[in-house]
C-alpha cells in the first residue's frame, strides 16, 4: 500500500466552504481521476483519506495537509495533477509526495496567518499589537459546548506583528496587515482569539470582520522562530528527489498569497 501526502488550499471565495464541502469535493476528484484509493473494512466502506488540522470555514489558506492510501503504486506529481484538474478552482492540490516518515500530523505544531484588517489605522494597530506582546496573559472569551469559556490567547502566539500593506490608491480606506505565528495548543487559539486579545488591551475594534488566510503550518523551530514544512522529511527520505516536488525546508508564504 503506498500513502501520497497532499498540500491543498482555499482561496477566493472557496474560503467560505466547509471542511465538509471540501471532503465531499475531494471524493469527488478521486473518483474522476479514476485514483486506486484503498478503502476501509466494514459494512460501509470509505476511501482511506486522513485531514490533519482543518482551517476554519471562512478563512483562506495556503496550507491544508491531507493523507491517501493507494492499492496501486503513482507517481506523486502525477497524480497531483490529475486531482488538481478535477478540482474546483481555488481548492487548488499544489504538492505531493510520497510518505517514507510516519507522524505528519504530530509536525503541525504551528500555523502562520496573515490578518487584513481593513479601515484600520497601521499605527493604531501597532499600539495594541505592542501591547498584546508585554501582556503576560491575556484572557478571551469563546462561546463552546458547554457555555462561555475563557482562557489565555497570549502564550500560544510566538510573534505577532504588523507588516508593509499594499500601497492604496487615492481615497482608499487605510489597512493594516498582522503576521501572526500561533502554537497549536489545547484549547486552539484561532485568529478571531487574538483579535479579541487586541480589543481586550487596547480597545482594537476593525469596523469589517478581518479577511484571514493561512499562509503555513508545520513544526514549530523555538531556535530560529520559523515554521518548517512538514514534507520535506518525506522528500528528504526519498532515494532520489523528483525536479518537480523537490521545495525548500521552511515553509514560507507563497508568492502572490495573502492580503486577500
Amino acid at each position: 500500500m503506498q500513502r501520497i501526502r497532499l498540500r491543498y488550499t482555499k482561496r477566493g471565495r472557496l474560503r467560505f466552504t466547509s471542511h465538509r464541502d471540501f471532503q465531499r469535493a475531494f471524493e469527488r476528484a478521486l473518483r474522476r481521476s479514476e485514483v486506486p484509493m484503498a478503502y476501509s473494512a466494514g459494512f460501509t466502506p470509505h476511501p482511506k483519506v486522513s485531514y490533519a488540522n482543518a482551517a476554519p470555514t471562512g478563512t483562506g489558506s495556503e496550507a491544508e495537509f491531507l493523507e491517501i492510501a493507494l492499492t496501486e503504486a503513482r507517481d506523486p506529481e502525477v497524480l497531483r495533477g490529475l486531482l488538481d484538474a478535477s478540482m474546483p478552482v481555488g481548492l487548488d492540490i499544489v504538492d505531493a509526495v510520497e510518505a517514507r516518515t510516519p507522524g505528519l500530523a504530530d509536525r503541525l505544531t504551528a500555523s502562520v496567518w496573515e490578518l487584513r484588517l481593513d479601515g484600520v489605522d497601521p499605527e493604531d494597530v501597532r499600539t495594541a499589537v505592542a501591547a498584546f506582546n508585554d501582556a503576560e496573559t491575556v484572557e478571551v472569551q469563546r462561546k463552546a459546548k458547554n457555555g462561555i469559556r475563557t482562557f489565555d490567547a497570549r502564550a500560544a502566539v510566538a510573534d505577532l506583528r504588523v507588516v508593509d500593506a499594499p500601497v492604496d490608491r487615492p481615497g482608499e480606506r487605510p489597512c493594516a496587515i498582522l503576521r501572526l505565528v500561533v502554537r497549536h495548543v489545547t484549547p486552539a487559539v484561532r485568529p478571531d482569539d487574538v483579535l479579541s486579545g487586541l480589543r481586550a488591551v487596547a480597545d482594537l475594534a476593525p469596523p469589517v470582520p478581518a479577511a484571514v488566510t493561512r499562509l503555513a503550518q508545520g513544526l514549530f523551530d523555538e531556535e530560529s522562530g520559523t515554521v518548517t514544512d512538514p514534507l520535506a522529511p518525506d522528500r528528504e527520505a526519498a532515494p532520489t528527489a523528483h525536479p518537480a516536488v523537490a521545495g525548500a525546508a521552511v515553509a514560507t508564504a507563497p508568492e502572490g498569497a495573502g492580503s486577500a
